[in-house]
């Protein structure tokens, strides 16, 4: 018997994520100390969990025997009144990934379409093969998301639209005005995903309300995290909001406690933490601008970006990403190769703290030397 019967094929088909690499990763397979190593890799926020989040975990350790709530009522209460939207507009998950797989699950049947950029999420494609979806990947156009194309390729077999905002690997962002025209067009039956996982980081002036838009569309999912800005990637917090027939169905296929107690708490705390989240958006400014004026004076091409990481490019061939990784690795930077976004010349880098960009330019530097 051969291990191929097992399972659809459309399920052995998946490629696995391959997740930024771990510090004692790279320290066992260099033989480096783990405190030498400096990871820019996976857009964390370089200032750790807050301190009331870390608080309000502690306080909530003594009920960690028991199961957590599985309607998270006072994180859902917390974010209802952030986002001034009913609490059976939210859907919590372990972290965003889980609300965008929920969606697939809940929206796509086996056959169906769903778009999405070239360039964009690499759990798009993913989602939609673990439910046997036909994946419309369409060009991108300037690096981002080309609104007119992937309207034009919808089909009446399409159920889901996945757009992030600002994108991640590239940091493109689109304006909400083009959003808003998007969502007017696309038919009811279709639903949109917007996915902000970095919509903490834009400038005051660059930010809107898409939960507000929740209201006018009822075909509209809006993803949110508390990995990046609110430094709590470890414990795995994301959240939807939507109108309550989209919630309904999302809970029908979500895990009962897919979010733990902790985490919880601390999700509650960060939420309210807004002094952290002002210090975390001007470090992230501060340091965009000494990454890229290190770009400018090593005259290497990037894409300019409003997440908390910058696509750089480092080299003119197709070995050039993998080949410069490689030799930061080796001095103990951590940073994200995206080949397997057909984009083999170019490395992501994370935003980090002012003495971690600056040992990432050095070492970047003697590596392109």
């Amino acid at each position: 018997m051969t291990s191929n019967v097992f399972g659809p094929e459309y399920v052995r088909a998946i490629a696995p994520y391959q997740a930024g690499k771990p510090i004692s990763e790279v320290a066992r397979e260099f033989g480096l100390d783990e405190a030498s190593i400096i990871k820019l890799a996976s857009n964390e926020n370089p200032l750790g969990m807050p301190d009331s989040a870390r608080k309000a975990m502690v306080d909530a350790m003594p009920e960690s025997g028991r199961y957590p709530d599985s309607n998270g009522f006072e994180l859902k209460a917390a974010l209802a009144r952030r986002y001034d939207v009913p609490e059976d507009w939210i859907t919590l998950g372990n972290g965003s990934n889980d609300v965008l797989e929920l969606a697939a699950h809940a929206l796509v049947r086996p056959g169906e379409a769903v778009i999405y950029s070239q360039y964009s999420f690499a759990v798009y494609p993913l989602a939609t093969q673990a439910v046997g979806g036909r994946g419309i990947n369409v060009p991108a156009r300037n690096f981002g998301h080309d609104l007119d194309a992937m309207l034009k390729a919808v089909t009446p077999d399409t159920r889901l639209v996945f757009i992030a905002n600002p994108n991640n690997p590239t940091g493109t962002l689109l304006p909400a005005a083009g959003i808003e025209a998007f969502l007017d067009a696309m038919p009811e039956r279709v639903v949109v995903v917007l996915d902000e996982a970095y919509n903490e980081y834009l400038h005051p002036l660059m930010q809107y309300e898409s939960a507000r838009w929740v209201r006018k569309y009822p075909n509209l999912l809006i993803s949110r995290t508390f990995s990046k800005a609110y430094g709590l990637a470890g414990l795995r917090v994301g959240f939807g909001i939507a109108q309550q027939e989209i919630t309904g169905l999302l809970n029908r296929v979500r895990q009962p406690f897919n979010v733990n107690s902790l985490a919880q708490a601390a999700a509650i705390a960060a939420l309210n933490d807004q002094p952290f989240l002002e210090k975390s958006a001007k470090l992230n400014a501060d340091g965009y601008r000494q990454l890229t004026e290190a770009f400018d004076r090593m005259r290497l091409e990037y894409v300019p970006s409003f997440g908390n990481f910058i696509l750089v490019r480092v080299g003119n061939d197709d070995e050039a990403g993998a080949r410069v990784n490689l030799a930061l690795l080796k001095k103990g930077i951590i940073v994200r190769p995206v080949g397997g976004y057909g984009l083999s010349r170019w490395l992501r880098v994370t935003i980090g703290l002012p003495d971690e960009n600056a040992a990432f330019v050095r070492a970047l530097g003697e590596a392109l030397a």
